[in-house]
């Protein structure tokens, strides 16, 4: 049975598949509908390597990314 956290994260790979698909189907929303694919891919990443840690929106990643999610 799958846990809370990776259903989470499943739904949030499948939103960041549903913005970047928006984002290929009209041009001038491609820059900003990838940019919400890849704060959602973030969150993914963190649900599934640590989900009971806690945000530090604005603070470097710890592997030196800048996860400040875009809107």
């Amino acid at each position: 049975m799958a846990t809370n956290a990776e259903i989470a994260a499943r739904l949030l790979r499948d939103a960041a598949g549903f913005f970047r698909s928006v984002g290929e189907q009209n041009a001038p929303l491609k820059e900003h509908m990838d940019n919400n694919a890849q704060a959602f891919e973030v969150m993914a990443e963190r649900v599934e390597t640590d989900p009971l840690g806690e945000a530090s929106f604005g603070q470097p990643a710890p592997d030196g990314g800048d996860e400040t999610p875009q809107e």
